[in-house]
């Protein structure tokens, strides 16, 4: 192998290399993005039954609820 196949055979490696490591940084992203998805869903869905849990204790205080 001459010098310039040499060069050209380690830029692709160098190249296939990058690829790879970016499509892991894309995966491990991809995957922060959906476990904060979830846990933004999750405090939403807490916030809604305090807020429920909230009104009926309102109700009961001024006994609304019957």
């Amino acid at each position: 192998m001459d010098n310039s196949q040499d060069m050209s055979y380690k830029a692709g490696e160098a190249k296939g290399q990058a690829q790879e490591k970016g499509s892991q940084m894309m995966e491990k992203a991809g995957n922060a993005a959906q476990s904060a998805k979830e846990s933004m869903q999750e405090a939403g869905q807490q916030m809604q039954a305090k807020a429920q849990g909230a009104v009926d204790s309102v109700k009961d205080a001024t006994n609304m609820n019957k």
